[in-house]
């Protein structure tokens, strides 16, 4: 079978070049022009438009809820989001019920998601039992049964000596640690960030060094262990300075911003809204500007979501009760680029770098981030010229708790295609 996709934007040395792609049997076997000479007619043919078609994106920090929380997404549901934001691998957090913290419970999950999945779901084992205990997992035993990586997502490991041991066994198993860095005794019961908006509402924060201080400890104990260090989400101005100092020293670091820690900031909070609720919560414009500034130097390697889905009654009322967390999926490929394309603050090849490109590299996933002759047909189609709004009853998530409906961006995905399958197209309704 051999998808022909005609008249295609794509990527080359930073410019965007027309060519056509030659699809067979879910690998791309040639780009060029006039391929139908060398190769025949195809079976079908996909008209680009003269759109942009990329690498389908990357996104290791996604929250699919299955099994145990199906209220608020399921594989099938956060997935089909996934593709339509352009995204043809998601990294599954194991914070559901069960948590995948066995060899058994991990091939389980790795199973649903190859059964149920709309694109390629990458899945994470814990590092703990129950991912709240002290008790460390058989690493080298999820790892056997599907895990690409192991964290905590949605909690910090408290102790060092936990930790330590964590990445011991994690680098002798060959697996990443991507880690939820909070120290829950500086935390307390915060809901937004620390400083004068918090202040001004009334709200409890959550002081910066709750997170920063964690990952101090935790880069020492990287270069120790030896093990790939991943961070994730980082959202103040002294985390992107550790991480850099770390990476100057050589430790084998890397980390992710999400962009909803890119876009707002706690000014942006005011009042008690819970659609703004998330954890790391929004900082300050200080660490907004460090965080762009360490997008650019290098220093933060790849944009990840924390797509957090959640449903309406879960994030309605006060902060002080309403759940953590906000879809991002449907919205993050259209909210970058609008914010930081088409201000020329990145550059499209960067952006594609960051979504696509450094995760799939970085966390070995050897398949994805590429658009060339051998590799899978993983792509999406974009379009870039027409300005359109985000709307809630467009979106495929179960989950609606999105900041960024009304904004009116850029970027739409028209197409997305896994396995040279068509996965998401315009015409599908949520």
């Amino acid at each position: 079978m051999s998808t022909l996709i005609k008249d295609a934007k794509v990527l080359e040395a930073g410019h965007l070049t027309l060519t056509d792609i030659l699809i067979e049997n879910g690998h791309i076997e040639a780009m060029g022009h006039e391929l139908h000479t060398k190769y025949g007619a195809a079976d079908h043919v996909i008209c680009a438009g003269k759109h942009f078609v990329t690498p389908g994106l990357v996104d290791v920090h996604v929250h699919l809820r299955e099994p145990g929380l199906t209220d608020k997404e399921t594989i099938d549901t956060g997935t089909m989001a996934a593709a339509h934001g352009g995204f043809t691998t998601v990294g599954a957090m194991p914070n559901v019920e069960p948590v995948p913290d066995t060899p058994e419970k991990v091939a389980l999950m790795v199973a649903e998601n190859a059964q149920k999945a709309h694109v390629h779901v990458a899945q994470y084992a814990s590092i703990t039992k129950q991912r709240t205990s002290e008790e460390l997992v058989d690493f080298e035993g999820v790892k056997q049964a599907g895990a690409f990586a192991v964290s905590n997502d949605g909690s910090g490991v408290q102790t060092a000596e936990t930790m330590y041991q964590a990445m011991c066994g994690a680098a002798k198993a060959g697996l990443t640690v991507a880690a939820h860095v909070e120290d829950e005794s500086l935390k307390g019961d915060g809901v937004m960030n620390a400083g004068p908006v918090a202040d001004k509402l009334g709200l409890p924060g959550i002081p910066g060094i709750s997170e920063s201080s964690q990952i101090a400890r935790d880069v020492l104990l990287a270069e120790a262990s030896g093990v790939h260090y991943h961070v994730c989400h980082v959202s103040t101005a002294e985390s992107v300075r550790v991480v850099r100092d770390a990476k100057r020293a050589g430790i084998n670091v890397t980390c992710e911003v999400a962009p909803h820690h890119l876009l707002l900031t706690d000014e942006d909070i005011t009042m008690d809204n819970p659609m703004l609720k998330m954890n790391p919560p929004l900082r300050s414009p200080k660490d907004r500007a460090a965080l762009i500034a360490g997008l650019l130097d290098g220093t933060i390697d790849m944009i990840a979501t924390d797509h957090a889905p959640h449903t309406d009654a879960q994030k309605a009322g006060s902060m002080r009760t309403a759940a953590f967390g906000i879809t991002g999926l449907e919205t993050a490929f259209a909210t970058m680029y609008t914010t930081f394309v088409k201000t020329r603050i990145l550059t499209l090849s960067q952006l594609i770098d960051l979504m696509s490109t450094k995760p799939a590299q970085l966390f070995g996933l050897h398949q994805a981030g590429q658009l060339k002759p051998g590799t899978p047909a993983d792509l999406a189609i974009i379009d870039l010229e027409h300005q359109y709004e985000i709307k809630a009853d467009q979106m495929f998530s179960k989950g609606h708790n999105s900041p960024f409906v009304g904004w009116q961006v850029y970027g739409d995905v028209l197409m997305t295609l896994v396995d040279g399958q068509v996965a998401y197209g315009k015409d599908q309704h949520a």
